[in-house]
This record gives C-alpha cells, sequence and structure tokens, in this order.
C-alpha cells in the first residue's frame, strides 16, 4: 500500500471527507486527489479510500439496507453525522475486503460516540447489528477469538 495508518484512524479520516461530502457536489475522486494533494490534516489512506470507493460503488444498496432495518424512523430523520456513519460500515460489513462484521460495528459505534448525539450510539449498535445478523455475516476468526476468551468473571 502507497501510504498507510492505524484502521481506526484510517476509518475516521474516510468518514471526516465522506461527512464533508455530504455538504457539496464535489466527486469522490477529486475529494480524494485534493485530500491527498492538500496535506489534509485527516488525510484519507489506501484504506480508508477503498472504505469510500466501496461505499460510493454500493450507495443505493447500502441505502436500501438502512431503509429496510428502520423502526419508526425514516431517513430523513437520521442525523448527517449518524447516516454517514451507516453507510460507510454497512458498505465495509456488505462489500469491503477484510469480511469482519464485528469490527467495522465497533468501530462504527465508536465514531458515533465522539462524533454524534449522546445516544446515538445505541441505535447504530442495534441497527448494523440488525443487518449483520438478517445478513448471516460471521466474523471468519471469530470461532478463533471465541475460542481463547476466558469466561467472563461475575
Amino acid at each position: 500500500m502507497e501510504n498507510q495508518m492505524p484502521r481506526r484512524q484510517a476509518r475516521e479520516n474516510a468518514f471526516l471527507l465522506a461527512f464533508s461530502q455530504t455538504f457539496g457536489e464535489l466527486p469522490l475522486q477529486e475529494a480524494l486527489d485534493a485530500n491527498r494533494e492538500n496535506d489534509e490534516e485527516h488525510p484519507v489512506d489506501d484504506f480508508g479510500a477503498c472504505l469510500l470507493r466501496t461505499y460510493y460503488d454500493h450507495s443505493a444498496e447500502v441505502d436500501d439496507q438502512i431503509r429496510d432495518h428502520l423502526r419508526g424512523w425514516t431517513m430523513e430523520r437520521i442525523p448527517r453525522v449518524t447516516i454517514t456513519i451507516l453507510r460507510l460500515a454497512i458498505a465495509e460489513m456488505l462489500y469491503g475486503p477484510e469480511h469482519k462484521p464485528s469490527v467495522a460495528i465497533n468501530e462504527a459505534v465508536e465514531l458515533t460516540k465522539k462524533y454524534g448525539a449522546e445516544e446515538d450510539y445505541q441505535f447504530v449498535n442495534g441497527l448494523l447489528g440488525s443487518v449483520a445478523r438478517e445478513s448471516g455475516l460471521v466474523d471468519e476468526d471469530a470461532d478463533a477469538v471465541d475460542a481463547k476468551e476466558e469466561p467472563a468473571k461475575l
């Protein structure tokens, strides 16, 4: 990879660029090029760019997943921060190269806690968990992780 940073930071920087894209009409590739050329404070690395392209390539399907899992809500009522986080996480879960839905969900919850309203993380966690369950998504390494975990102590 050309430039690489920790995945958590890559996801956050991709989210920040995606969020900024909700305010304008700049095509994704131009936004990515500008991000790289301008030595941005929040640079988007190759992994982040992959996440953004994955969302943009599957935006209709991702939005359909969100609509299908809303209960008593409409897309228009979801805050811009939250909808951006949901879109990137669902794109990563369903179409991303790593196939680790629990990581995508956890990272989305953490981003929501940092940038969203106080209780939005619960909404994000619930909706993403529902998408993962109904899509039959299971982490490829989940069995190995479960086998290593010790039972919870009371």
